[in-house]
């Protein structure tokens, strides 16, 4: 209360005054209220089993005063699964409220379950008519999302955390509840550079990524730090639309990029670069592209919203077995979708891929999909996007991962589809063998010698 409201340095905190800041009590008002209304849904299915079993209020009282409600709640769900009801209940069975929508994407392997659960009827199995949209870049798919021309989309991973912190727009509640492929990217160094393979010795290059909110732009910016070369000062790197990347290493206005596929593996076939380093090197198991729609479409329209996500975790699961990839390549290669050669995409999807220096590797995780969205994935992203300036000043980290990674949402559609989700939402991992611990964020951006904070 007696802070100096026009020191930057103080802290007002929230309303309530008990929390650091208003953003926190919104928080945890949210919270509150999603536990308060899962508690007032259970007791509604809890009263109406019960109402069932006693019609007769007076026995029903009888009975609790003379076995106890513990004993009592035990006895019920030896015939009827409370628990099993509840959810259920929460699920719901209703129609969706919309069932014509529309879903953009870039044409990459990293959208392969968005794309290919047209084709191969992932959505109309679930009700919907999705026309999946090619779109040139990811300014233009963050724009047509945000503008209502799209329902959801095929988006980076750290979007959805930027578009709701407002960093490079105004800032939108966002969320993503998927995650569309792991793994599945590469740096590619043009061919007049196969004997520098030292990242030191690439002072001076000019490299493309996506977007600036990428994957491919934290990594690439990681490896080199981990090598000595400052991003911002020793190289340049700048955002190239995916579909324009293989041209311009052709046009030499590029010396490489660390790219989604097929772009890298197409750069290879041209015969016009070579794949320096898969970036599962970099992390094994690392996030980059996700399915994500407002927050608004999820609460608005929650029948819908969740005939989507099921369609899109319905062919996550298939696209998991190697046994379909082939199939998968067939379906999703034609010019409306990626415009590739199919033996361009299967070598994407296999992991049996030539790699531009005379040798044909064998790596099937070259790309995965796993749909869960770990909190501990969007902790590493907000650590990136402060390191590197994006972001500033105090972050919730856990708060803002929580918010935008809807995991428990994930969670329940990958068991109804038949894959096993995890039982908890953070874990620690390693990249290039430096742990990362998501419970403390601002030791680890203070760990890194090259940084912008």
């Amino acid at each position: 209360m007696f802070q100096d409201p026009f020191d930057p340095k103080a802290r007002l905190g929230c309303s309530c005054g008990e929390h650091a800041s208003q953003h926190d009590h919104d928080i945890a008002e949210r919270r509150k209220l999603a536990a308060d209304e899962e508690a007032r849904d259970s007791r509604v299915v809890d009263a109406a089993i019960v109402r069932a079993l006693f019609p007769q209020d007076a026995t029903r009282r009888a009975f609790l005063q003379a076995v106890g409600a513990g004993t009592a709640l035990a006895a019920i769900n030896e015939f009827f699964p409370l628990a099993a009801a509840r959810e259920a209940f929460a699920q719901g069975t209703g129609k969706p409220e919309k069932t014509d929508l529309k879903v953009g994407f870039i044409p990459i392997t990293c959208a392969t379950p968005i794309i290919m659960a047209h084709p191969m009827g992932f959505y109309s199995k679930h009700g919907l008519n999705v026309e999946v949209i090619k779109t040139a870049g990811w300014a233009v798919v963050r724009d047509k999302t945000l503008n209502k021309e799209y329902d959801a989309a095929h988006m980076l991973s750290p979007m959805p955390l930027a578009i709701s912190l407002g960093a490079g727009s105004n800032p939108i509640p966002y969320t993503m509840p998927a995650v569309e492929n792991i793994n599945g990217q590469a740096i590619t160094l043009a061919m007049k550079h196969k004997d520098k393979r030292d990242p030191k010795s690439w002072k001076g290059f000019k490299f493309a990524v996506p977007f600036d909110y990428s994957m491919h732009n934290y990594l690439l910016r990681y490896y080199l730090a981990e090598h000595g070369v400052d991003p911002d000062k020793d190289v340049q790197i700048r955002a190239v639309p995916p579909p324009e990347m293989v041209a311009n290493l052709r046009a030499e206005n590029l010396d490489g990029f660390l790219a989604p596929d097929p772009v890298n593996q197409r750069a290879v076939y041209d015969g016009v670069g070579f794949i320096h380093i898969l970036s599962k090197e970099i992390w094994d198991g690392h996030p980059c592209c996700a399915f994500a729609a407002s927050k608004e479409f999820v609460t608005t329209m929650p029948n819908t919203y969740r005939a989507l996500l099921k369609g899109i975790i319905d062919a996550t699961a298939f696209a998991t077995k190697p046994e379909n990839r082939k199939q998968i390549a067939e379906a999703i290669a034609p010019a409306n979708y990626l415009n590739q050669p199919v033996t361009v995409v299967e070598q994407v999807l296999t992991g049996t891929f030539a790699d531009g220096l005379g040798k044909v590797q064998k790596v099937p995780d070259r790309i995965d999909f796993a749909p869960f969205p770990w909190e501990s994935f969007a902790v590493w992203i907000l650590t990136q996007m402060k390191r590197w300036g994006q972001i500033t000043g105090e972050i919730d980290y856990a708060g803002v991962a929580k918010e935008v990674f809807l995991a428990t949402d994930a969670a329940k559609l990958m068991a109804e589809v038949g894959l096993t989700p995890p039982t908890a939402t953070t874990k620690s991992f390693s990249v290039m063998g430096k742990a990362f611990d998501p419970a403390k964020p601002e030791e680890y951006i203070s760990s890194f010698a090259i940084k912008r904070v």
